[in-house]
């Protein structure tokens, strides 16, 4: 599997506050941004598999919004978290 517990545990270590913490904003976007990249790499090869299309925009919506949401408590932590994962250009 392309996300076992050793990744996310990775993940939660390198952008939220420790391995554990899995709620932080910054750790969840981390975790959608991965999930994000290897499904538009799978829908590349697969172009009409429209399930995972579908489950493809709802992650963009739910980071969407995690991102709004950090927007709003802390202008810094949202311009660090965009940084660190290159989202923007």
């Amino acid at each position: 599997m392309y996300l076992d517990s050793e990744k996310k545990k990775e993940l939660f270590e390198k952008y939220g506050k420790s391995a554990t913490n899995t709620g932080s904003p910054e750790s969840q976007i981390a975790l959608f941004t991965y999930r994000i990249s290897h499904l538009t790499e799978h829908l590349k090869k697969n172009h009409k598999d429209f399930a995972t299309e579908r489950a493809l925009k709802m992650l963009v919506g739910k980071r969407r919004r995690l991102l709004d949401y950090l927007i709003k408590i802390d202008i810094e932590r949202y311009r660090s978290i965009i940084r660190e994962l290159n989202i923007r250009k």
